[in-house]
C-alpha cells in the first residue's frame, strides 16, 4: 500500500508528525499484514512451479484452511470466562451493563483472533455518546491493518495510536489519534477535512493485545509463520497436481493397433469430445473382411491408470509438518497414518505444546485486558481515573486443557476433602466441575434455602403448608 503524506488543517506541527509517521508505519507493514489474512481467510492462490501441470489446473480456486486452522486452534484454547474481583462486588460498579453493552466477552474474544493473525491488535476505551444510543463505555477491537501505535519501553504503553476509519483509493479520509489525555478525530468529505477533538484523563486510552513478544519485536509475531505460510503453499501445489492427477493419469491407457480412427467420430464425420474418449468403455472397432497380411485384425493394448497414492503421501507429510509449527496434533490436519488417543491422559499429552502455548498467551493478554476493562468501568461510572482499589479485578480464563465432567470433580472432590470448607463457596463448586450458570443456581437456591430456615425458625408453631397444583 502506498503512503501518501497527510495534511490536516487544524493540527499542529507535532500532532501531524505523529500522524504522518503512524500512517507511514502502516502501510509499510500493510502488505505483510494483508498477506496473513489472505492466508487466514483462505484466499491465498497456489504459485505454480514449472509447467508440467495444464495452466487451467491452476485456475479452480482450491483453498486449503490449515492456516485458520492454526489460529483457530489455539484461539479456542484462550477463552475468558469472567472477570473476578475478591475484594468487592463486580455488580456494584456496573460490570454486568459494560460486558452486555458492549458485547465485551466477544469483543475481547475476536482482538484475540486479530493479535494471533497480525501479532499485535488494539482493545481502544472512549466515551459513549448516550444521546445517540450508544452504551457509556465503548469497547472495541482494532487490528494491525487500520491501527498503528508507538511503543514506549520505558512506560510499557503506547505513547500514541493512529486509528483509521475510512479509506478512499487506499488513501486515509478518516482517522481518530489517540493522544494524552486527548482523542483527535478527523474526516474529509469533499476534499475539506473536519477535525474534532476530546479531552479526558486517561491518558492514551489503548491497550495491545500482543502475541508472544520479545526484546527485539515488542509487538510480537503472528501465528502464521514464514513456515506455516511455505507448508500452505506446498499443500495448494500438491492438490492442484492430484486434481490434474485424477483427471488424466487415474483413467486407463488404450492403445489400439490396427485401427482406423474411425471409431473417435460421431455419425457426422466430427471427432467425439476427449471426454467421451476417455469415458467411454466399449468401442465397436470394424473387423477385417480378408485374412490378407495387410489388414488384421485390430488389437487393444492397455496401460493401468496410475495410482494418486504418492500425492497423497506427500499431503500427509505435509499436513504433519503444519501440525509440528502450530503446535497442533497431528490428527487435526493428516489425511491417515494417525492414531487416536485412547486415553484422557494420552489426549493431554499430544496437546501439550498447544496446552502450554495457550497458557503463555493468556498470561501475556491479562493485564492488557485489565487495564481496558478497569478504564471502560470509570468511564461509565463517570470518573476521572480508575480507584486504586479496583486493581484486584482479574480476568479468569478458562482451562485450556480439556477434562471430563468426572475426572475434574474427582480432582476437586480431593483438594476439598483437605479443606472442608471449600465445599461451602463458589470456588469449591468451581473445583467440583461445575459451569458458572450452574454455580449460580446452586447458590441461589441455598440462599432460598437458608431464608426458608430463618422464617421457620422464626415461626415454630406455624405449620409448613405445601400448595398442591391447583394452590389447595
Amino acid at each position: 500500500m502506498t503512503f501518501e503524506k497527510l495534511s490536516v488543517p487544524g493540527l499542529s506541527e507535532d500532532e501531524l508528525g505523529v500522524l504522518n509517521r503512524n500512517a507511514e508505519a502502516l502501510a509499510a507493514k500493510s502488505n505483510r499484514n494483508l498477506l496473513r489474512s489472505s492466508y487466514y481467510d483462505g484466499k491465498r492462490a497456489a504459485q505454480m512451479i514449472g509447467n508440467v501441470i495444464p495452466p487451467q489446473y491452476a485456475n479452480i480456486g482450491l483453498a486449503l484452511g490449515w492456516a485458520a486452522k492454526g489460529v483457530d486452534g489455539l484461539a479456542r484454547r484462550c477463552n475468558l470466562d469472567k472477570f473476578i474481583w475478591p475484594d468487592g462486588d463486580l455488580g456494584d460498579i456496573g460490570l454486568k451493563e459494560l460486558e452486555e453493552s458492549n458485547f465485551l466477552l466477544s469483543e475481547i474474544s475476536q482482538a484475540e483472533t486479530d493479535s494471533l493473525i497480525h501479532g499485535v491488535s488494539y482493545l481502544i476505551t472512549t466515551k459513549g455518546d448516550e444521546a445517540a444510543g450508544e452504551p457509556a463505555a465503548l469497547v472495541h477491537a482494532k487490528d494491525a491493518l487500520n491501527a498503528y501505535g508507538e511503543w514506549n519501553v520505558r512506560k510499557r504503553g503506547l505513547d500514541n495510536l493512529l486509528s483509521v476509519t475510512a479509506r478512499e483509493d487506499n488513501q486515509i479520509t478518516g482517522f481518530v489519534l489517540y493522544l494524552f489525555n486527548e482523542t483527535i478525530s478527523a474526516e474529509k468529505h469533499e476534499g475539506v477535512w473536519s477535525v474534532k477533538r476530546s479531552p479526558h484523563t486517561f491518558g492514551v486510552p489503548v491497550d495491545p493485545l500482543v502475541y508472544r513478544p520479545r526484546g527485539s519485536r515488542r509487538m510480537g509475531r503472528s501465528r502464521i509463520t514464514r513456515p506455516v505460510m511455505a507448508h500452505q503453499d506446498a499443500a495448494l501445489r500438491a492438490l492442484v497436481r492430484l486434481e490434474g492427477h485424477m483427471d488424466i493419469y487415474t483413467i486407463p491407457k488404450l492403445i489400439l493397433l490396427g485401427a482406423d480412427e474411425g471409431i473417435f467420430r460421431n455419425p457426422d464425420g466430427s471427432m467425439k469430445a476427449s471426454w467421451q474418449i476417455a469415458l467411454g468403455r466399449t468401442f465397436g472397432i470394424p473387423d477385417s473382411t480378408d485374412n490378407s497380411q495387410d489388414n488384421q485384425r485390430a488389437d487393444v493394448k492397455q496401460f493401468d491408470g496410475q495410482s494418486p497414492k504418492p500425492h497423497l503421501e506427500q499431503l500427509n507429510a505435509l499436513a504433519k509438518l503444519m501440525a509440528r509449527e502450530t503446535d497442533l496434533p497431528d490428527s487435526d490436519f493428516a489425511l491417515t497414518d494417525m492414531a487416536n488417543p485412547t486415553s484422557e491422559g494420552s489426549y493431554i499429552a499430544g496437546r501439550e505444546n498447544l496446552i502450554a502455548e495457550a497458557e503463555g498467551a493468556m498470561d501475556d493478554w491479562s493485564v492488557p485486558i485489565r487495564r481496558t476493562v478497569n478504564r471502560a468501568l470509570a468511564i461509565q461510572g463517570g470518573l476521572d481515573a480508575v480507584p486504586d482499589e479496583w486493581g484486584s479485578i482479574e480476568p479468569k480464563w478458562r482451562s485450556p486443557i480439556y477434562l471430563s465432567r468426572s475426572a475434574a470433580a474427582d480432582a476437586g472432590a480431593k483438594q476439598i476433602s483437605v479443606v472442608p470448607w471449600l465445599a461451602e463457596t463458589e470456588v469449591g463448586l468451581e473445583l467440583l466441575g461445575l459451569d458458572e450458570q450452574q454455580i449460580r443456581r446452586a447458590m441461589s437456591d441455598r440462599r432460598r434455602a437458608a431464608g426458608r430456615a430463618v422464617v421457620a425458625a422464626l415461626n415454630p408453631q406455624q405449620p409448613a403448608q405445601v400448595a398442591n397444583a391447583d394452590g389447595q
